[in-house]
């Protein structure tokens, strides 16, 4: 009985020790909302000083394909897939980034659904939205003046 108990307290260490992979939101010095996934990370943030107020950056360890559309499926009760020609790759091709005047379609899609996932080219990045619906609904309300 004590062996198992010591292995199950030696677990729940270990596994306190790993990194957390939680939706987060920071509301300054712009409104962001941010996930470290296993394969994928995003990032979507608000700043109203800007004319497309909107930008999602998607990070990937290798470099994103040089393809004509890129887009975003969101699995789950309210399922959908937004496509736009309007996005742009930096830091060598790891860093996916689209920008808009508005993003309800994101916001809806990462707040109702189960999973994200990113596609452009061959290439399908899948991230879990496990735990994104209070943070997106922190970000929706968030409101930071503009910057000088």
């Amino acid at each position: 009985m004590w062996r198992t108990m010591r292995f199950a307290l030696a677990l729940t260490l270990c596994l306190a020790t790993l990194p957390a992979r939680a939706w987060e939101f920071e509301p300054l010095p712009v409104c962001t909302l941010r996930h470290d996934g296993d394969t994928l990370n995003v990032v979507l943030t608000y700043d109203p000083s800007r004319e497309d107020a909107y930008a999602i950056a998607l990070t990937r360890a290798a470099p994103w394909p040089d393809a004509p559309l890129f887009g975003l499926r969101f699995d789950g009760p309210l399922g959908l897939l937004i496509t736009t020609d309007r996005h742009v790759l930096s830091e060598g091709g790891r860093t996916l980034t689209v920008t808009d005047r508005g993003f309800g379609n994101v916001l809806n899609g990462l707040e109702f659904n189960l999973a994200a996932t990113a596609l452009t080219g061959p290439v399908a990045e899948t991230v879990s939205l496990d735990g994104a619906a209070g943070p997106v609904q922190a970000f929706r309300a968030c409101r930071t003046p503009a910057l000088s």
